[in-house]
C-alpha cells in the first residue's frame, strides 16, 4: 500500500514514520562500525519489508538494548520479543543492566501503547546500536530505533 507522511501506513505497522530524538543520557558511540551517514543493508525482520532493506545510519550509541515482551497500554493484544528498548528509555533503570526475566516500567514510545507499559526483558543485549533512517513497505522510516550492530551489513 502506497503511504505517505500524512497517510495511515505508519498504523498498519503500528509504528511512527519518525522515531524522534534520542532518549536523555544516551551516550554517542566513539568509534561505530557504522557511522552516521553510512549505507548498510538491514538484517533486522522486526517490521514487514525491513529484512534486505537499505538503509543509512542516523545515530550510533552505545548501550545496553533489551528485546522485551509488554501488555501495550491502550489495550492492544501481548507484544512478545520486542527489539529493541535501550536502558535510557526504562523508568528507574539509571546505570544498572537488567536481566532476563526482570521487569520495568518503560519510557519508550516507539509503537502505540508501549510508554508507560511494564516490559519483561526477554533478552539482553550490549554494544552499538543504531538509528537508521529506510524505505520498505511503501513507508519512509526517519530515525528508526533501535537496530543492534549484529542485525547490520554493509551496503552491497
Amino acid at each position: 500500500m502506497p503511504s505517505s507522511p500524512a497517510s495511515s501506513g505508519s498504523a498498519a505497522h503500528g509504528h511512527a514514520m519518525d522515531g524522534g530524538p534520542v532518549p536523555e543520557g544516551i551516550e554517542k558511540a566513539a568509534d561505530p562500525r557504522f557511522p552516521v551517514g553510512a549505507k548498510v543493508t538491514l538484517e533486522a525482520n522486526h517490521m514487514p519489508g525491513m529484512k534486505n532493506a537499505p538503509a543509512t545510519i542516523s545515530g550510533a550509541f552505545t548501550t545496553t538494548a533489551y528485546a522485551v515482551d509488554y501488555t501495550p497500554t491502550d489495550g492492544g493484544p501481548e507484544v512478545e520479543d520486542h527489539k529493541w528498548v535501550v536502558q535510557e528509555e526504562l523508568r528507574d533503570s539509571g546505570d544498572q543492566q537488567l536481566e532476563a526475566g526482570d521487569t520495568a516500567v518503560m519510557t519508550a514510545d516507539h509503537m502505540p501503547g508501549m510508554k508507560g507499559a511494564t516490559a519483561k526483558i526477554a533478552r539482553v543485549w550490549t554494544g552499538t546500536v543504531y538509528m537508521v533512517d529506510y524505505q520498505a513497505d511503501g513507508m519512509t522510516m526517519k530515525n528508526h530505533k533501535w537496530v543492534a550492530e549484529e542485525e547490520l551489513r554493509p551496503a552491497n
